[in-house]
């Protein structure tokens, strides 16, 4: 059993910043792909970014070069770094542990762009 505790949300400006973490109990952290998702109202979930337990990173394309995930299996915790906010990046934003058919997720931190 994996518990995630996502923190770091809230209200920036367009054009802001904002750092997302997720803290992982449980054992083995290393051996997950970590994920990072969005879903804004009345949209679907979707992928954000993901890193494996190799060390692979993907990006959704509407975040590529403005979003980094990394992170820290000394501490359990996942980081999404968020560069150059939009409106449209508004949404929760959730963290996803999986290894195989088995996923954990965290229970959501909202994020909101807006002047």
């Amino acid at each position: 059993q994996v518990q995630l505790v996502e923190s770091g949300g809230g209200l920036v400006q367009p054009g802001g910043s904002l750092r997302l973490s997720c803290a992982a109990s449980g054992r083995h952290f290393s051996i997950y792909t970590m994920g990072w998702y969005r879903q804004a109202p009345g949209k679907q979930r979707e992928l954000v970014a993901a890193s494996t337990s190799g060390g692979s990173t993907n990006y959704a394309d509407s975040v590529k070069g403005r979003f980094t995930i990394s992170r820290d299996n000394a501490k359990n915790t996942v980081y999404l770094q968020m560069n150059s906010l939009k409106s449209e990046d508004t949404a929760v934003y959730y963290c996803n542990a999986r290894r195989g058919v088995v996923e954990f997720w965290g229970q959501g931190t909202q994020v909101t762009v807006s002047s």
